[in-house]
């Protein structure tokens, strides 16, 4: 897989360049790779799977308001300090936001 270093205007890019490309970008451990969708999906999303991915749309939103907010920033910096599972504070903050909506 080849390696790039992006210019300017570009400082990162992840995903696809449109719509109907078969190339994606995506950057893994602060490496930047291109590869091609290979089995691209056909079938449409079911019930549950939509269920799911506006489940964590909506966990991402709330961690997004969380950490713009700095009393519950300094709450979540204080608990994401005190483990080890997670390894960045939104990842953290992502997953106690996902599992206040299980309950």
């Amino acid at each position: 897989m080849s390696k790039f270093a992006l210019e300017v205007p570009f400082t990162d890019f992840r995903g696809k360049v449109c719509k109907h490309s078969k190339i994606i970008f995506k950057k893994v451990r602060q490496t930047n790779f291109t590869s091609q969708i290979c089995n691209p999906r056909t079938k449409p999303y079911s019930e549950a799977e939509l269920a799911r991915q506006s489940k964590f749309r909506t966990a991402a939103a709330a961690t997004k308001t969380a950490l713009a907010d700095p009393t519950t920033r300094a709450t979540y910096e204080a608990e994401f300090k005190a483990q080890s599972k997670y390894q960045t504070l939104y990842g953290y903050v992502l997953a106690q936001e996902y599992a206040k909506l299980n309950v």
